[in-house]
């Protein structure tokens, strides 16, 4: 779902790591390797400008977990753009990852410096933006909930506005690209499934979370640790893939009336619970992506990638396999490496090429 810090694995017990990979819908293999290679800086290029800026989210007032409406936004501006100030640009909205919000994703994926090489490789020049939707527990999951905010429809609405509002952009679709990984990838398949009117192309980097899921064999032990939670900042002292369960709960099994946490966790005294799980099934992809098939054919292009080491190939691929059967145009990628390791290469050289391709540079382009 995102990056696992290594020390926090390292202390598990390998049978518990196992249980709670698998209720992540991870297999073990992702986290081989953590490191993200850092692409060679390319001579000649040109400084990119950052704005470090807050924008107010109206789809996330009021949340019962207390998290900021105000959220942290990086905008990376071409080039050319304090130039010429006659010039409008098309948009990359990029989402991060469970367990990090914009910053630290920019750190993995090294921008500005893969931003900066793209465009001297010659990529158009575009700008880029990484909203943050880290929450209590640690992820959004990119979805509408009470418990957390509507993060969908933050993104698919309030950043874009905000964008168009304060930049000169292309304020088209057609000139609105989205890409996410892990979470972010799972946040850019649910949200280019539901939003065809405000973006034009999509690129999804190892998405998470796309299968229906069943509860993890240590479900009791994490039911016991929320019992004892007095507000959801209590979360913090549990494993990853613990919290990784109450993200998903917060996101997808909201429950106004059971404060302090605000959610239903899948299991109740070690049992399934069948209502809860159905909500979780309504919000994977592959399950509710046929409902979708004319918004998906509206894209200009959909682009598909992830590791070869990545635990998350095998759903990846059934996405993949799941576009192809409704004749929907996609491109699918199974490049070297892990979960994690090629994300800034794959950033600079095929994220940023691919939109360099398919974003429409002027107005009116269809």
């Amino acid at each position: 779902m995102g990056r696992c810090p290594q020390d926090e694995v390292k202390k598990l017990p390998r049978a518990l790591i196992g249980a709670l990979l698998a209720i992540a819908g991870v297999d073990p293999a992702t986290f081989a390797q953590l490191q993200t290679e850092v692409p060679a800086v390319v001579p000649g290029a040109k400084p990119v400008h950052v704005d470090r800026i807050k924008i107010h989210g109206a789809a996330l007032e009021g949340n019962l977990e207390g998290d900021a409406a105000d959220r942290d936004v990086l905008v990376f501006l071409p080039p050319s753009y304090g130039k010429d100030e006659s010039r409008r640009y098309p948009v990359i909205y990029a989402l991060h990852g469970f367990s990090i919000g914009a910053e630290q994703w920019s750190h993995e994926i090294h921008v500005p410096q893969t931003i900066e090489g793209a465009f001297v490789r010659g990529a158009h020049e575009m700008i880029v933006v990484l909203p943050d939707s880290k929450t209590a527990q640690n992820g959004s999951m990119y979805s509408s909930s009470v418990t957390t905010g509507d993060f969908e429809t933050f993104i698919a609405h309030d950043v874009v506005a905000y964008i168009d509002s304060h930049y000169r952009t292309i304020a088209e679709r057609a000139s609105r690209g989205l890409v996410g990984h892990s979470m972010g990838g799972y946040g850019a398949t649910r949200i280019a499934m539901k939003h065809p009117d405000v973006f034009g192309s999509v690129y999804i980097m190892s998405p998470c979370c796309l299968s229906v899921r069943e509860p993890g064999k240590d479900s009791a032990e994490i039911e016991k640790a929320v019992a004892a939670m007095k507000a959801p900042s209590d979360s913090s002292t549990l494993p990853f893939y613990s919290r990784a369960q109450l993200a998903s709960a917060a996101a997808w099994s909201p429950n106004p009336n059971k404060p302090p946490m605000y959610f239903d966790l899948p299991t109740r005294d070690g049992v399934a619970q069948p209502d809860v799980l159905a909500k979780w099934a309504a919000n994977a992809p592959l399950a509710f992506l046929d409902q979708y098939v004319r918004n998906l054919r509206e894209y200009r292009a959909i682009a598909l990638d992830v590791g070869d080491q990545d635990g998350l190939r095998a759903d990846t691929g059934k996405l993949h396999e799941k576009l192809d059967s409704y004749s929907i145009r996609n491109t699918f990628e199974v490049y070297p490496g892990t979960h994690t390791s090629a994300v800034a290469d794959r950033f600079q050289n095929h994220v940023m090429p691919f939109f360099s391709t398919h974003l429409c540079e002027r107005a009116g382009c269809r």
